[in-house]
């Protein structure tokens, strides 16, 4: 298997499924309702917010895969658009996946030799490292969502006892 293949099937093990970790995000968001998507737990971000923040990074690379210039804004990467209904997170949530699998595909059909090309430009690093970290920023978000939605579910308990 390629490194480009290897990439591929880890970044989508982490939205389907069959990591090391085995937490993914189409399990993890399957029984979310846009209430939960949207509580706020503290000062954290909601879980909509996270969802959109790994979404902003995957979508970015998809773009750079399809051969258009980088043109991400951190600053840019957690503005979530309102989820004020079930219709809105779950046309979100199947955006995210669809886009799941489109970067998975691109990445997949890299040549071996381009992951160690810079990544539109060396300061970036590599497409290894950008591929690789956007996985990595996935996993690490996806715990805080697996935490969140447990709190959630656990000051409902709570409050309805």
């Amino acid at each position: 298997m390629s490194v480009p293949q290897q990439l591929a099937k880890h970044l989508s093990d982490a939205y389907f499924g069959g990591n090391w970790t085995w937490v993914n995000m189409k399990d993890t968001l399957s029984d979310v309702t846009w209430q939960e998507a949207t509580t706020r737990v503290y000062d954290c971000n909601t879980i909509a917010v996270l969802v959109y923040h790994i979404n902003y990074y995957t979508a970015v690379q998809i773009k750079v895969l399809q051969g258009s210039p980088l043109d991400a804004h951190d600053k840019y990467s957690f503005d979530c658009p309102p989820v004020n209904s079930q219709q809105d997170w779950e046309k979100m949530l199947a955006e995210v996946l669809d886009n799941a699998t489109v970067l998975a595909t691109l990445v997949k059909q890299l040549p071996a030799e381009k992951a160690w090309e810079y990544f539109t430009d060396e300061k970036y690093g590599t497409y290894y490292r950008n591929i690789q970290g956007n996985t990595e920023h996935i996993h690490y978000h996806l715990g805080q969502v697996v935490i969140l939605k447990k709190v959630i579910r656990g000051q409902n308990n709570v409050s309805s006892h």
